[in-house]
């Protein structure tokens, strides 16, 4: 689903002539750290329920805010550490053919879904925030 939104290269225009371009970025780029904390947060939480030895849950990193090759602005949340548990994120989520249904199938998922309204919010606040 999609929304098609008027008016809106106009105000980010307008924003940019009030606040300069170096501002708005840092107002945008406060924005993604905090909603990335929120879904990092959840995502601790989803983690917790099939938590073993909870390499999987310290892992869990936050990029800086950098240009995706799409042109906008965004944060990425990776699995970085000594364990290494980048490479079994995957089958946790998914499962194997041996174990189609591993104890943390679909946690990114449900913790993605969980966190949405609180990502919104937590962007909206900072933007709020920044702009006053």
């Amino acid at each position: 689903m999609s929304v098609k939104i008027k008016g809106m290269e106009k105000l980010l225009k307008e924003l940019e002539n009030r606040f300069g371009k170096q501002q708005i970025q840092r107002i945008s780029d406060e924005g993604l750290k905090r909603g990335a904390a929120v879904f990092v947060e959840e995502l601790k939480a989803e983690f917790q329920s099939f938590k073993d030895t909870g390499a999987s849950i310290e892992e869990i990193t936050i990029s800086e805010p950098y240009w995706a090759a799409s042109g906008e602005r965004t944060i990425k949340v990776h699995w970085r550490g000594p364990k290494g548990r980048y490479r079994i994120i995957h089958l946790n989520e998914w499962g194997t053919i041996k174990n189609p249904n591993p104890p943390g199938k679909g946690a990114i998922t449900r913790a993605l879904k969980n966190a949405e309204k609180a990502y919104r919010d937590a962007i909206k606040r900072a933007v709020m925030e920044g702009i006053r």
